[in-house]
């Protein structure tokens, strides 16, 4: 079961745009004696997702990266995000690592520009656990309502890590 969470984790990183969580949180609810490990294997597969699809902007993007993009995405938001990693990156790494949407522009984005990969690593690492061990957290006080609190609050629960990222960002600029 976990080299399969490891595995899922790295499809979600690099080409299934689908939310871990709809199968870690049922999955963690069932064998909540295994929330580190799960928890632990859902980053490990995610890191090297990223350190993949950090690979394929760094590499390889002027042979595949139009036909990536375009699956993932649009150039018109690529550029955007090439722009943001251009101003923000380590913080905007951080902030689409905890957020619900997908990873993988972000990584393409780091990769093309040739931004520090010990850097993105280090967002990619602290983004993810937050997602990760947040869910096992979640699993662990909640127990069966885990995953209705979850539906319920993701929303919210998003936003609120998106302000405390920002916030520690600008504090640090400070």
């Amino acid at each position: 079961m976990l080299p399969g969470i490891g595995f899922a984790s790295f499809l979600e990183s690099t080409i299934v745009p689908i939310p871990l969580e709809t199968i870690l949180l049922p999955l963690m609810q069932a064998r909540r004696k295994q929330l580190v490990a799960i928890s632990a294997m859902a980053l490990a597969g995610c890191i090297f997702g990223a350190l993949s699809g950090y690979a394929i902007g760094y590499y390889i993007f002027d042979a595949v990266g139009e036909q990536i993009v375009s699956l993932l995405s649009s150039q018109e938001q690529f550029e955007i995000a090439k722009q943001q990693m251009q101003q923000k990156g380590f913080w905007f790494v951080m902030s689409v690592g905890i957020l619900p949407i997908p990873f993988q522009i972000a990584m393409l984005a780091a990769g093309t520009l040739k931004y520090s990969l010990f850097l993105f690593l280090i967002a990619t690492t602290i983004s993810r656990a937050i997602r990760y061990y947040g869910l096992a957290i979640l699993v662990y006080l909640a127990g069966n309502q885990a995953q209705k609190l979850f539906e319920r609050h993701k929303k919210s629960t998003s936003i609120i890590l998106f302000v405390v990222v920002a916030i520690i960002w600008y504090l640090s600029l400070s």
